[in-house]
């Protein structure tokens, strides 16, 4: 168990965000649902179900180049399974992004059909772009429309206000701001968030953050902290001391010779965001769903 950390965010443009979703939800077709693939529970807002009513939707799952690749096929399996539509991309390489129109029309294949059966064929496909801060939402957008078409940031809230962006003649996307729900009521859910810098570092206790990444890290992914700091892990480890140890083997010391916890603290999660640890899932599928 980690140390407890208070992680809360909700500043008034997100008040603003969520009203531009629900006034906005009804001039689309489609909403397409983009999450992180290491965390694909903790980073889909459950606010967004009510905000977008029954309209058709798309889980993309994005940084898939970051995530372990046997749990996203267990992720993908189970959303299947649960009637959802799945895609899955790596925005910086674009892999997955070309099959992003094939799966839209596929989804809407019997509205276009109506569409067709009343002579509006050159009425275009709305979809909205949806998700939580910094989870490659602009970087996606920008991949489909093959031009920087929207600000995209490793930094959360970069996205303001509304913007659609024509992809093709007969496709069309509303770009949205990130949003995240007023309150974490589970710390897991709050630290994934953060450990993948969703939320903003600058409210973030960064020392015991990273302690519990460690911790985290020691229980799910060992040979990956062994290999990258040349570390040993012992039982009893905490966070802490695991930060200690890879802080001492980098040579961060301070004055006296004490370990410079909170400079090996941005490393860790600077090189965990980046994917300098591997490819690394924070987040399981329940094995009977």
């Amino acid at each position: 168990m980690g140390e407890e950390l208070n992680i809360q965010w909700f500043p008034g443009h997100m008040t603003k965000a969520r009203r531009m979703i629900s006034e906005n939800v009804r001039l689309v077709d489609i909403v397409c649902e983009i999450i992180d693939a290491r965390i694909p529970v903790s980073s889909r807002n459950p606010d967004l179900d009510e905000l977008t009513g029954d309209k058709p939707r798309l889980i993309i799952m994005n940084r898939v180049d970051q995530a372990d690749p046997a749990v996203t096929k267990l992720w993908s399996d189970c959303f299947k399974r649960q009637g959802r539509f799945v895609l899955e991309t790596d925005c910086k390489t674009g892999a997955g992004t070309g099959g992003f129109q094939s799966a839209v029309r596929g989804i809407l294949k019997g509205k276009l059909e109506l569409f067709a059966a009343k002579g509006q064929t050159g009425r275009p496909i709305r979809a909205m772009v949806v998700g939580i801060p910094n989870v490659g939402k602009s970087s996606f957008i920008n991949r489909i429309a093959k031009r920087k078409a929207a600000v995209a940031s490793d930094k959360p809230g970069v996205t303001r206000g509304k913007q659609w962006i024509r992809i093709t003649s007969d496709l069309e996307l509303l770009d949205t701001p990130g949003i995240l729900w007023p309150r974490f009521d589970s710390q897991t859910v709050g630290e994934n968030l953060a450990f993948t810098g969703a939320v903003k570092d600058d409210i973030l206790d960064i020392e015991t953050l990273a302690a519990n990444l460690m911790s985290r890290l020691a229980e799910s992914y060992p040979k990956s902290l062994e290999t990258r700091y040349k570390i040993t892990l012992a039982d009893g480890d905490k966070g802490f001391d695991l930060l200690a140890k890879a802080a001492r083997k980098r040579g961060f010391l301070i004055s006296g010779g004490e370990t410079d916890i909170e400079r090996m603290a941005n490393v860790l999660l600077d090189e965990f965001r980046g994917g300098v640890l591997g490819r690394i899932s924070l987040e399981k599928p329940p094995a009977e769903v």
